[in-house]
C-alpha cells in the first residue's frame, strides 16, 4: 500500500467531510510531484469517495430500518394511536431531515382531509387547516392514492390552489413539500408529508423511507380502530351481560313478590301491608290510594305511567276502590310492571273480602243495637256475649248519637231555581237512598274503628260510641261530624245524649238517649248550624229542655260560673251586679243608683264581667242564657238555704 492509498484510509477511517478527499492532490501538485504520482492520487481519491458513498448509504439504511423496527416495535405496544403517530412523524422528520413533518388524517363523513399530527410546525392556522379532496399538495395524493413530492409548492400547477390552503402553508414558510399516501387495501386514509421552508430536492430513497413510515401509520391507525371496535363489542357484551343480570334479578323479583302477597294473603295482611311488600321488593315507593290520580284513568289490570309514577287500578267488577301507586321511578322494567299489576290485583281481592266481612259485621252490629233499642228486655247475658264477640268496648262511658246527611239548604235552593216537578221525584228519591248508604257505611266503618255501634234508623244512622280518654259528649258529636263529613264530603249532622255508664247492663237508657240525640239534632237544625256535632250542653238553656236529664246545676256554671267563682274567690258582688244591670235594661245609671254605688264602679265591674265571659256576653242570645242562669242561680240559693 503506497504513502497515498493510507492517507486516503485515513480519511475513510475518520468520517472526513467531502472536502477533505481534496487536499492529499493539492498538497503533492504544489510539492511538484510527478503526473504518475497525481494521477494515482486521484484514482485513491475517486475510489475513496466511492467508498465513502457506499458507507454513508449503508449507515443511513441502518438509520432507517433502526427506525422503522423502533416504528412496529411502537405498533406492537399500541396504547395510545396518538403517541404512535406522533412517533412515526417525529422520527420522518429526522430521518428526511426536514423541518417540518406532518399527518392528515381522511374524514369520510365531510369528504376532506384535516390535520391530525404536526411536528416542528409553528403556525396555528396551518395547523388547524382542511383540505378538500384534489385541493393543495395533500389533496391531490388523497384523491390519487399516489405520492407527489414539489421542490416550490406556490410555483408548482400540478394541483389546484385554494386561498386557505396556500395561506396556511404561506403562514408556516413552506417551500418544498413530499406527501405520500396511508392506505389501507385500495382505500386512502390519510397522507403523510415531509416538508422544508427551501427549495429541496426529495430522492426516491426518501420517498421511499417516508412511504414505509406512511405504511406503519396506516398498520397503527387500523390495529388502533380494530381496537376500538373490541373493546365496543366488550363494552356490547358487558352491556348484554348487565341486561341478562337486570332481568335475572326482575324474575327474581318477581317470584320474591308473588311468594311475599301469598303469604300475606293467607296470613289476613292488608293493603298497606301489600304495598309495603311492593315497595320493598321492588325498590320504590308504592302507596295505595281511593283518590283518583293523574289526568287519565288507569285500565283494569294495565298500569300507566303518570310523570315519574306508574299507577295501576284496584278494581274489581267495574268498580273501582282506588290505585297502587309507584311514585319516582319513570323506568320500570315490564316486568317489575306486571309484578305491580299483580299486586293491585291482590289489593283488590283483599278490599273485596274485608268488605264482606265488614257488611257481615256491619250486619251483626246493627242488629245488636237495634236490639238494645227495641228490646230492652232481653237476656242482658247474651247481649254481654255478643258485644263481646263485637269487640265492643263494655267498661267505657257511651254516647248515643243520631246522625244525617243535611243538605236542606243545597235542596232549597234547587228547588226555588227549577221547581219541584213529579219528574224530579225519582232522581231526588235515588239521591236520598245513594246518601243513606254512603252514610251508613262511613257511620259503621267509625262505629267498627271505635269498638261501637251502629245502626240505620229514622232516615239517618243512630251510634252507640265509647267515651275516649278526656272526651266528653259534645266534643265526641263535634268529632263524628267531622270525621262522616269528611268521608262522605257532605254536611252531617250529629246530636248526642248524655253519657250512659255501662249500657249493656242497663239497656233500658238506650232508647231514651236516642230520643234526646235526636232532639238534639232537630235543634241544630232549627238553629241551623248544618254540619255540626253537639251535645245538650252546647245549646244553652235550650238543652235544658232537649236533655232527659235536667243538669241545672250543669247550666249555671257553665254559663257563669267564671262569675260566681270570682265572687267567692274575691269577695266580690258582681252576681249581683249582673243581675242589676239586667234589670235597669243595661243602664249603668239606673244600675248605680239601685246599687248605691257610683256609676264608675259600675263600669269597673261591667269590664270585670266581660273580661270574666268574653266580649259578646251582652249579645241578646247570652245575655237571655245569663238571665237565666242568674234566676236559677238564685232559686238554688234560696232552696239551699
Amino acid at each position: 500500500m503506497t504513502h497515498e492509498q493510507a492517507v486516503y484510509l485515513d480519511l475513510l477511517a475518520r468520517g472526513a467531510a467531502t472536502e477533505a478527499y481534496d487536499r492529499p492532490v493539492l498538497l503533492a501538485r504544489a510539492s511538484g510531484a510527478g503526473p504518475e504520482v497525481l494521477a494515482e492520487l486521484e484514482q485513491a481519491k475517486l475510489l475513496a469517495l466511492r467508498v465513502r458513498a457506499e458507507l454513508e448509504g449503508r449507515r443511513r439504511r441502518e438509520a432507517e430500518l433502526s427506525a422503522l423496527f423502533e416504528t412496529a416495535h411502537d405498533l406492537a405496544g399500541l396504547r395510545d394511536l396518538d403517541d404512535v403517530l406522533r412517533a412515526i412523524v417525529q422520527r420522518a422528520r429526522s430521518l428526511l431531515g426536514t423541518e417540518v413533518a406532518y399527518l392528515s388524517l381522511n374524514d369520510p363523513v365531510r369528504g376532506d382531509t384535516y390535520m391530525r399530527v404536526t411536528e416542528g410546525s409553528v403556525s396555528a392556522r396551518f395547523q388547524q387547516v382542511r383540505l378538500g379532496m384534489g385541493e393543495g399538495l395533500g389533496g391531490l395524493v388523497a384523491q390519487t392514492a399516489r405520492p407527489y413530492v414539489t421542490d416550490d409548492y406556490f410555483r408548482d400547477e400540478r394541483f389546484r390552489h385554494t386561498e386557505p390552503i396556500d395561506s396556511a402553508v404561506g403562514d408556516e414558510g413552506l417551500v418544498a413539500i413530499l406527501g405520500v399516501p396511508l392506505t389501507l387495501g385500495s382505500q386512502v386514509i390519510g397522507v403523510l408529508f415531509a416538508a422544508d421552508r427551501r427549495a429541496r430536492v426529495f430522492e426516491r430513497e426518501q420517498v421511499a423511507l417516508l412511504g414505509s413510515l406512511a405504511a406503519h401509520a396506516a398498520v397503527a391507525i387500523d390495529t388502533a380502530n380494530l381496537l376500538a371496535e373490541t373493546r365496543s363489542a366488550l363494552a356490547e357484551l358487558e352491556r348484554a351481560n348487565d341486561i341478562i343480570r337486570e332481568h335475572s334479578g326482575v324474575i327474581e323479583r318477581a317470584s320474591e313478590v308473588h311468594d311475599r302477597l301469598t303469604e300475606l294473603v293467607l296470613h289476613g295482611g292488608g293493603v298497606h301491608d301489600v304495598a309495603a311488600a311492593v315497595s320493598e321488593v321492588l325498590g320504590g315507593t308504592v302507596e295505595f290510594t281511593e283518590e283518583r290520580q293523574g289526568s287519565g284513568r288507569p285500565a283494569e289490570g294495565h298500569a300507566v305511567r303518570d310523570g315519574d309514577d306508574w299507577i295501576a287500578a284496584v278494581s274489581a267488577g267495574g268498580e273501582t276502590f282506588g290505585a297502587l301507586v309507584l311514585r319516582g321511578c319513570p323506568d320500570v322494567d315490564p316486568v317489575d310492571l306486571r309484578t305491580l299489576e299483580r299486586a293491585a290485583l291482590v289489593t283488590s281481592l283483599l278490599l273485596l273480602a274485608r268488605r264482606s266481612a265488614g257488611e257481615a259485621e256491619q250486619r251483626v252490629r246493627g242488629e245488636l243495637l237495634d236490639d238494645l233499642l227495641d228490646a230492652p228486655e232481653r237476656d242482658r247475658r247474651l247481649l254481654r256475649e255478643r258485644a263481646a264477640r263485637l269487640r265492643t268496648d263494655t267498661d267505657a262511658p257511651h254516647v248515643v248519637l243520631a246522625a244525617r246527611i243535611d243538605r236542606a239548604g243545597a235542596e232549597a235552593a234547587a228547588g226555588a231555581g227549577t221547581g219541584s216537578g213529579a219528574c224530579g221525584e225519582p232522581e231526588a228519591a235515588g239521591r236520598e237512598s245513594a246518601d243513606r248508604q254512603r252514610l251508613s257505611s262511613a257511620a259503621s266503618h267509625l262505629a267498627a274503628t271505635r269498638h261501637g255501634l251502629a245502626s240505620a234508623r229514622d232516615g239517618g244512622m243512630v251510634l252507640l260510641l265509647p267515651l275516649g280518654p278526656g272526651e266528653d259528649a259534645a266534643e265526641l258529636a263535634r268529632q263524628t261530624a267531622k270525621h262522616l263529613g269528611g268521608a262522605l264530603r257532605e254536611p252531617v249532622t250529629v246530636g248526642a245524649s248524655a253519657p250512659l255508664t255501662d249500657p249493656l247492663a242497663h239497656p233500658e237508657r238506650v232508647a231514651p238517649a236516642y230520643e234526646e240525640a235526636r232532639r238534639c239534632l232537630d235543634a241544630l237544625r232549627l238553629l241551623r248550624r248544618q254540619g255540626e256535632g253537639a251535645a245538650a250542653e252546647d245549646l244553652g238553656f235550650l238543652g235544658l229542655l232537649l236533655a232527659d236529664t235536667r243538669d241545672i246545676e250543669g247550666f249555671v256554671d257553665r254559663t257563669i260560673g267564671q262569675v260566681v267563682a270570682y265572687d267567692r274567690r274575691r269577695g266580690t258582688d258582681l252576681v249581683r251586679t249582673m243581675d242589676a244591670y239586667f234589670a235597669s235594661g243595661m243602664s249603668p245609671a239606673r244600675t248605680k243608683d239601685d246599687l248605691h254605688v257610683h256609676v264608675n264602679t259600675v263600669a269597673q265591674r261591667v269590664e270585670r264581667i266581660g273580661r270574666l265571659l268574653g266580649p259578646d256576653w251582652q249579645s241578646p242570645a247570652r245575655a237571655l242564657e245569663i238571665q237565666l242562669a242568674l234566676r236559677l242561680h238564685a232559686l238554688s240559693a234560696a232552696v239551699i238555704r
